[in-house]
């Protein structure tokens, strides 16, 4: 499992010859970062006496941010064996026409799923900006710049994933599929983009 790697390993892993893993579960690794460091930042801020009632909402959004951190650990290892999922589709026997009708059904299904891993990736990280849109301002100023590479890191995660999305749809026949999820991207980046110039903003004014 990627997610097991060292850091080191990690990077050494994305930097060979090797298509997979690739940009989505960097994608994915990205979000989890920005989870982290939205985590991190209600983790530092829950001192009642100074951030009073804001103290519970705090502590329920970094509840909030480690559960989305897991689900996106999950995404890194399931964008490259999606990946790995359209290669062994091609390489299915081809020789007959069933075995023909076989592997073209495996290809788009295997493409589909290609671009819906990278789809939740970024789902996930419109749900952190949301989360950093309602915890800045609300906690430990001196961790304000941590909230803010985590708002960085979230549309990072968002951008790089929708790009995954929209790479595979070049593939799907569906047209019907294939016009769901491009609507679901072009959502996503529209909303995930907004929020994060508002959270910039809010972040920079603070520092």
């Amino acid at each position: 499992m990627l997610i097991e790697l060292t850091v080191n390993r990690f990077v050494q892993e994305i930097a060979s010859a090797s298509p997979a893993p690739g940009g989505g579960s960097v994608a994915a690794l990205a979000g989890a970062q920005a989870a982290a460091l939205i985590s991190m930042y209600c983790n530092l801020s829950l001192n009642r006496e100074k951030y009073g009632d804001a103290v519970d909402n705090l502590e329920e959004a970094g509840a909030k941010a480690r559960a989305l951190a897991e689900k996106l650990l999950q995404a890194i290892d399931e964008d490259t064996a999606a990946f790995n999922r359209v290669m062994e589709a091609y390489r299915l026997p081809r020789g007959t026409a069933a075995e023909k009708a076989r592997r073209s059904e495996a290809i788009q299904e295997a493409y589909i799923m290609a671009a819906k891993v990278p789809l939740h990736t970024a789902e996930i990280c419109l749900q952190l900006l949301e989360l950093v849109k309602e915890v800045a301002g609300r906690g430990n100023p001196a961790a304000v710049t941590d909230l803010g590479v985590g708002n960085l890191q979230a549309l990072a995660g968002l951008t790089g994933a929708c790009y995954n999305v929209q790479i595979n749809l070049g593939s799907i026949k569906d047209t019907k599929i294939k016009g769901q999820l491009s609507e679901q991207v072009v959502r996503i980046l529209a909303s995930g983009r907004e929020i994060f110039d508002g959270n910039r903003i809010s972040i920079e004014q603070s520092i």
